[in-house]
């Protein structure tokens, strides 16, 4: 990067600290640092809410898994807005009668303290392990364009993260994230904009969607179906989405406390509902348009030279080594594919995207290219045992380093620092808030004045930044992070909403029932991801459907033996 890109770069995430440090004023006590004394207009309330939603992992992986996978990981977003409209009915009302600083409290008074406990520590583990993902996020842009060590570039973004984080609570949060959500969107804007100006003369927006659609890429919507059967494996179709993103969003969004957190600071209900149902109109078109940036750069590296590996920090290491040859003879080749692909792009162009001949070879040449970076990757493995050769976190950042002008580099870094920033902030926030209220209130001290509860609340968020940190050490290889998070949350939000649902709808059901069927529940989810290859949108539905049918049983059986 340039001095220009450092500059901008520095100064903006340097500002965002600062106004996150000035803004965190309120009250000393548990409401202030966690609920921000309840103060906050709808339109906070759904800033606070998209940028919780909107990590770094959204902005960094989502374009490169539209560039490999096409458009059709939208459809896990088609459950969401049925569920905020739930969530207004049931869990708004219910949680803020009750004045709860998290929802887990509401369990105990349903339940009893070990379904509370039981929840509220089943959400601290996927809570903390998903945003381990997050904080290895932002990480990996400056590992990848300094050469700089992963683990000590963990270290360093985890640090600068929690300065304000543990210094303003939720109402530094939520001013920040304003801020980070308007340089985001500009920044995005900005990128897509430069792309479609680079595609050649006569190419402009549509016609980059229209060759993205030639090639399969605009798959937005998709059945599942194949040879006449439903395929359960198929990650992302209209099904899995619309039902298992349903149930994944009603879990998220109702009973994880980062989201939770984030509505219980509205000024009323009305507040927290028209945050939650705008979220819900907000969402699908947001992700859309993120997903369609990849779209873009697809288009823009069919007319121009892809690298071999967009990560191209293992593949500079594995040219020191005896397998140099192998590598450059890989990019002979896919150099020759990528000069063959850009001409046949070009004769597409002046045909005016209309012929199937040139269409099938460019399909075909793309496929070419996709085998020999598949052998690049195999033999970047094997000479460095970097397990970080999976791409699809890489081609966003790749293009935005590559080719946009200087200045604007350092924005667009700068966008995903503030997205991890937003989102690990309202985590930590909700993670030390389920651990002061949920277990040392309960079970270490509970006769603590507002203030040791504000500088206990403080110590929580400290050794929560310290263990994200310390997971996103151990998060190389996993491939794409946008997946990764969400696998992460569905192995637990089935069983969470599970609770909850029975909680709200299953009046004759008891805690020692549930408790028992949650466990149960647990085991199953994670029984059947080990086994199968189902995909993971189910596992939420799964999770809901264990959990409230081994209790409705289990409950009766409790009740014979009575």
């Amino acid at each position: 990067m340039s001095a220009l890109d450092w500059t901008i770069l520095v100064f903006t995430l340097a500002a965002i600290i600062l106004y996150g440090v000035y803004k965190s004023k309120s009250t000393r006590d548990l409401d202030g640092y966690f609920r921000g004394n309840r103060e906050m207009p709808w339109y906070m309330v759904l800033i606070s809410i998209v940028g919780t939603q909107a990590s770094a992992v959204t902005f960094l992986s989502a374009p490169g898994q539209a560039y490999t996978d096409g458009m059709r990981f939208v459809q896990y977003y088609f459950g969401l807005p049925l569920a905020m409209v739930v969530l207004c009915i049931t869990f708004v009302p219910m949680f803020r009668k009750l004045n709860l600083i998290t929802a887990y409290e509401f369990l105990e008074k349903r339940f009893d303290v070990k379904t509370r406990t039981l929840t509220s520590a089943l959400f601290l583990i996927s809570r903390g392990l998903s945003t381990g993902i997050s904080v290895y996020a932002p990480s990996i842009i400056l590992s990848s364009l300094m050469g700089w060590n992963i683990y000590w570039t963990n270290l360093f973004m985890g640090g600068l993260l929690i300065i304000y984080t543990v210094t303003g609570g939720a109402k530094a949060v939520a001013h920040t994230q304003k801020l980070q959500l308007a340089i985001i969107f500009i920044g995005l804007f900005v990128a897509a904009y430069i792309c479609v100006s680079m595609l050649p003369e006569g190419i402009g927006f549509y016609d980059a969607l229209t060759i993205g659609g030639k090639l399969d890429k605009m798959n937005v919507i998709t059945t599942g179906i194949k040879d006449g059967s439903f395929d359960w494996n198929d990650r992302f179709n209209i099904f899995s989405g619309v039902i298992g993103g349903f149930f994944l969003a009603l879990s998220y969004f109702g009973t994880d406390q980062s989201q939770v957190g984030r509505f219980l600071t509205a000024k009323s209900d009305r507040e927290s509902k028209i945050g939650l149902l705008l979220n819900g109109m907000v969402k699908v078109p947001m992700q859309f348009l993120i997903l369609l940036i990849g779209i873009l750069v697809f288009a823009f590296y069919q007319f121009n030279p892809a690298p071999l590996l967009f990560n191209d920090a293992p593949l500079q290491k594995s040219l020191q080594t005896e397998y140099r040859d192998t590598i450059m003879r890989l990019e002979s080749r896919h150099s020759d594919v990528a000069g063959r692909k850009a001409e046949v792009a070009k004769s597409l162009a002046k045909a005016d995207l209309h012929s199937d001949s040139l269409l099938s070879q460019l399909d075909a040449l793309n496929h070419q290219q996709e085998a020999i970076r598949k052998d690049a990757r195999a033999v970047v493995l094997k000479a460095t045992s970097d397990k970080e050769t999976n791409d699809t976190n890489y081609i966003f950042l790749r293009f935005v380093v590559d080719y946009l002008p200087r200045g604007l580099v350092g924005l667009l870094i700068a966008v995903i620092f503030l997205a991890a920033w937003g989102s690990i902030a309202a985590a930590l926030n909700s993670l030390a808030s389920a651990s002061v209220v949920d277990f040392h209130k309960k079970f270490i001290n509970r006769e603590l004045t507002p203030e040791q509860d504000f500088k206990l609340s403080r110590w929580y968020t400290l050794f929560w930044g310290l263990f994200t940190v310390a997971t996103a050490q151990f998060v190389t290889g996993m491939g794409s992070l946008i997946e990764a998070v969400n696998v992460l949350g569905s192995w637990f939000y089935g069983i969470i909403l599970g609770i909850f649902l029975i909680a709200f709808y299953f009046r004759r059901i008891g805690g020692t029932a549930t408790f028992w069927a949650a466990l149960f529940g647990q085991a199953v989810v994670l029984i059947v991801y080990a086994s199968t290859n189902i995909a993971w949108l189910w596992l939420n539905v799964i999770g809901v459907v264990v959990v409230v049918g081994v209790a409705l049983v289990g409950q009766g059986l409790l009740r014979r033996s009575a």
